[in-house]
């Protein structure tokens, strides 16, 4: 449990590092409204899952269940939105934790 937690910790710090990078880069950022905007527009999509970061960074996933799309986002906090990964085949899950008294 503890390995899951860090590398899910590390992944977004990866994430927000990506982040920081491609908007000192003016690479696919825009006003979050815009790209909300075009995501529900061209895509479909809407928001299915939202986390904090740190710093204020706040990373969502847009995704269509009709299409099956989805896109990550990353928005500063000065409103700014970079999309940081996108693809196809999008499919919403709901996992159950392990027994905690299972041994493996």
């Amino acid at each position: 449990m503890k390995k899951t937690i860090f590398k899910t910790t590390a992944g977004l710090a990866i994430l927000v590092l990506t982040a920081t990078q491609s908007f000192a880069q003016g690479r696919n950022c825009a006003p979050r409204e815009v790209v909300v905007g075009r995501l529900a527009e061209k895509y479909g999509e809407s928001r299915q899952s939202i986390g904090i970061g740190g710093q204020g960074v706040v990373m969502e996933t847009f995704a269509s269940t009709e299409s099956g799309t989805w896109t990550i986002t990353v928005t500063m906090p000065n409103g700014m939105t970079c999309l940081m990964a996108s693809g196809q085949s999008y499919e919403a899950l709901a996992e159950a934790l392990p027994n905690a008294d299972n041994d493996a």
